[in-house]
């Protein structure tokens, strides 16, 4: 029950978090990513915003074994630029700069997007689901 509570609560800071930030504002966020042509820099501070805390969040957790619920806390990711990080790292980017969207404000705009919100939810998730075989794919393309 007190998980429950604590992934309620922060769920509900972040899309706060989001809605306040303007990270919902489709054209906000294409704005962002306009840097040659009607550049809006405000999200660089939103970005700011999250990093630092997760700069403390990491260096806490590092001296930590269990979270404040007692499970156990998530492993670093690996450091390394792998071709599995370039190529997510572009799908992601183009589908940001063409949608305006990104996994945690598609689900926020729900509230508010229409069907527009809900047809970019359901292709995000379609993608999920084909992307472990096409992640098959593209590692037998890799290693060849």
């Amino acid at each position: 029950m007190r998980r429950n509570l604590f992934s309620a609560l922060a769920g509900g800071l972040f899309g706060l978090g989001l809605a306040v930030s303007g990270m919902t504002d489709t054209t906000k966020v294409q704005g962002w990513l306009d840097v040659f042509g009607d550049w809006d820099p405000t999200l660089a501070f939103v970005m700011g915003g999250a990093i630092v805390p997760m700069i403390v969040a990491w260096r806490i957790a590092a001296r930590r074994q269990t979270g404040l619920l007692g499970t156990a806390l998530p492993l670093r990711s690996d450091p390394a630029i792998s071709h599995n990080l370039v190529l997510g790292s572009l799908l992601f980017g183009i589908g940001w700069g063409l949608a305006g969207l990104c996994p945690g404000p598609s689900v926020a705009a729900l509230g508010y997007g229409g069907w527009a919100g809900a047809l970019f939810l359901l292709a995000m998730m379609a993608g999920m689901v084909a992307a472990p075989a096409l992640r098959v794919h593209i590692d037998r393309l890799a290693a060849t």
